[in-house]
């Protein structure tokens, strides 16, 4: 997801392998020219890690990574919950086919009109906080 247009770029594998992510961040680094610093924030699934190699190559490229149980620190994350919700919720595929297109359809719609997200820090009142302890405490 390039985050400051909002624009999300996907790929769609039989497995996750470190060799198909490394395929996926070849062709988006080839978006970019060689000398335009890219920065990629990941979480901590095994295949986003040992990649020491693939950076050496691509010296343009920091990987940075979220802390252990802080996905909401990605904003792929929020993406993936919109397309949870309008593309897959009660929905099931005969195939893996009919789900990728699925998802390819979907990456589709939504780019034309995609906006950067906003992240605003919720409000939180006196008595939403007083609700919340009595009911930690009960």
């Amino acid at each position: 997801m390039e985050v400051a247009i909002g624009k999300v770029h996907g790929k769609v594998t039989e497995e996750k392998k470190r060799t198909n992510f490394q395929a996926f961040m070849d062709e988006t680094v080839d978006v970019y020219s060689p000398d335009q610093e890219i920065h990629i924030v990941l979480d901590n699934y095994c295949t986003h890690k040992k990649n020491e190699e693939w950076l050496a190559k691509n010296i343009n490229v920091h990987f940075h990574f979220t802390p252990t149980s802080a996905s909401w620190l990605n904003q792929v994350e929020i993406w993936f919950g919109i397309f949870s919700r309008k593309a897959l919720r009660g929905v099931s595929f005969a195939s893996s086919r009919e789900l990728r297109q699925r998802i390819e359809d979907f990456i589709e719609y939504y780019n034309p009109n995609s906006k950067p997200f906003k992240w605003r820090k919720r409000e939180v009142k006196g008595s939403q906080l007083k609700n919340n302890i009595e009911y930690l405490i009960n």
